[in-house]
């Protein structure tokens, strides 16, 4: 196995798929570089998202809609919840609780996501502005390691890294973890050796994501990775 830190890891996945342009934004046209899934939304290079309390409460949305499923079904969701209204936590909280089922039905887990939606709802307006901690996310039912950190990651633009099934997957096929490793055990490991900032962040938690798609879907997982390809790493 060859030796290789964070760091390594961020520049070549940074030079094999360039940047993401996460978290996409439905009303924005940008278009996803890779054309993996969803192609709609993304922001490539331009870190100035979310702009406005509506971007932010949609990424906030999104993050609990992403539970469990895939982002295209999410964007689904979010377009149906738009035929309704605006995003904003007094749209979801005064909506009719059948047609906002309906409008997140392709998310999956309707009934239970549409409690935790009220939830975060009523939360973000008891914030009044003002950013929540982690362990106040935490707090609130429906939202966990995962969720809270994109939350703070991409709608408050706090360095608080994501560790998702395939982050994990990528680091244990590396041997920089051990798959019996906690989530806040791997989460403080990253966040001690990756150095970069929170625009780093949002990109190398998209890159994980990314070129899972290409090595980790399917066991066997890591085949043919290539960046445990030592011609193509250095």
């Amino acid at each position: 196995m060859i030796s290789i830190n964070l760091n390594q890891i961020y520049e070549k996945l940074l030079n094999e798929y360039s940047q993401q342009g996460w978290w996409p934004i439905t009303d924005f046209e940008g278009t996803n570089p890779t054309k993996t899934g969803s192609i709609n939304g993304y922001h490539v290079g331009d870190y100035s998202f979310p702009r406005n309390d509506k971007e932010q409460f949609e990424i906030i949305i999104g993050a609990i809609l992403t539970q469990n499923t895939s982002w295209p079904s999410v964007e689904k969701a979010l377009i149906n919840i738009k035929k309704h209204i605006e995003f904003t936590p007094e749209n979801i909280l005064t909506l009719d609780e059948n047609t906002l089922k309906e409008a997140i039905r392709p998310a999956g887990y309707f009934n239970q996501k549409y409690n935790y939606l009220r939830n975060i709802s009523k939360f973000y307006l008891s914030l009044d502005g003002k950013t929540p901690t982690r362990d106040e996310l935490l707090n609130v039912k429906g939202i966990g390691n995962e969720t809270a950190d994109s939350i703070l990651l991409f709608a408050y633009k706090e360095k608080e890294f994501i560790v998702d099934a395939y982050t994990k997957r990528i680091l244990i096929h590396l041997d920089l973890i051990d798959e019996k490793d906690s989530y806040i055990k791997i989460k403080k490991y990253i966040e001690n050796e990756f150095k970069g900032t929170v625009y780093n962040y949002q990109e190398f938690h998209a890159l994980f994501v990314e070129h899972a798609k290409h090595f980790y879907s399917k066991k066997p997982y890591g085949v043919r990775d290539l960046l445990l390809n030592k011609h193509l790493l250095f």
